[in-house]
C-alpha cells in the first residue's frame, strides 16, 4: 500500500467512529464527489478540523470505511464458516455474506465508488488491490482448514476456488443492485451450482 493512504492516527475512539459512518452513510446518498468534509463533518456532529486530523483526505477517509467493512465481512464469514459441517453449510455461509451485502446499499456504494475512484488514482487503486488480495487470501485459509476437516473438497487450488466465490458474489450483487427488478432465480440457482462444484458437492 502506497504510504500517502496509511492512517497513522489511532481510530478506536467514538468520533473516529462517527465520522467513519457518516462517510458511508453520505456515499450511499451522495457518492463520493458529493461527499464534502464539510457534509460530513455536520452529519457525525463534529469539526471539518477533526477530519482532517483523523485521515486528512477524504480519499484516506473512503479507504478506512472500506477497510472497516471489508473486516467485519471477514469476521462474519469466520464465525459462520466456524460451525460448518457440509458443504451445504458452507453455501449457505458463503451466502449469508452475500445477502448482507446486497442489502447494505451504503457498503455497496463505497466499494463502487472506490472502485471508480482507483481508476485515476494510483494510491487508491493499491489500497483496493490490497483489500481484495485480504479477503481472498483469508477465504482460502478458511477454505484450506474446512478440506482439512473433510467438509469440502476443492476442485483446484483453494485460492483460485476463493477468488471465483468472490467474482460470482460481487457479479451477481452489481446485477442485482443495478436492476433490482431482475428475474434472477435461474442464475443465482446456478451460480449456487457453480459454487458447490468448485467446494466438491457431487452434481
Amino acid at each position: 500500500m502506497d504510504a500517502s493512504l496509511a492512517i497513522p492516527k489511532r481510530l478506536e475512539g467514538e468520533k473516529a467512529q462517527r465520522i467513519i459512518a457518516a462517510m458511508r452513510v453520505s456515499v450511499a446518498s451522495r457518492g463520493a464527489a458529493g461527499s464534502t468534509f464539510d457534509h460530513v463533518a455536520r452529519e457525525a456532529g463534529v469539526s471539518r478540523g477533526l477530519l482532517h486530523y483523523y485521515f486528512g483526505s477524504k480519499e484516506r477517509l473512503l479507504v478506512e470505511v472500506v477497510r472497516q467493512d471489508c473486516d467485519a465481512r471477514i469476521r462474519a464469514m469466520d464465525e459462520r464458516l466456524a460451525g460448518a459441517r457440509s458443504v451445504d453449510e458452507v453455501m449457505d455461509a458463503l451466502l449469508v455474506g452475500l445477502q448482507e451485502f446486497i442489502g447494505e446499499p451504503s457498503s455497496q456504494a463505497v466499494i463502487y465508488e472506490m472502485l471508480s475512484a482507483s481508476r485515476r488514482s494510483d494510491e487508491i487503486r493499491a489500497e483496493m488491490a490490497e483489500l481484495y488480495r485480504r479477503w481472498r487470501t483469508h477465504m482460502a485459509v478458511a477454505l484450506r482448514d474446512k478440506e482439512r476437516e473433510g467438509v469440502v473438497t476443492l476442485e483446484t487450488d483453494a485460492e483460485a476456488v476463493a477468488s471465483m466465490l468472490i467474482a460470482l458474489g460481487d457479479g451477481f450483487g452489481i446485477q442485482v443492485i443495478s436492476d433490482p427488478e431482475w428475474e434472477r432465480a435461474a442464475a443465482f440457482e446456478l451460480g449456487v451450482g457453480l459454487a458447490r462444484r468448485m467446494l466438491g458437492a457431487p452434481e
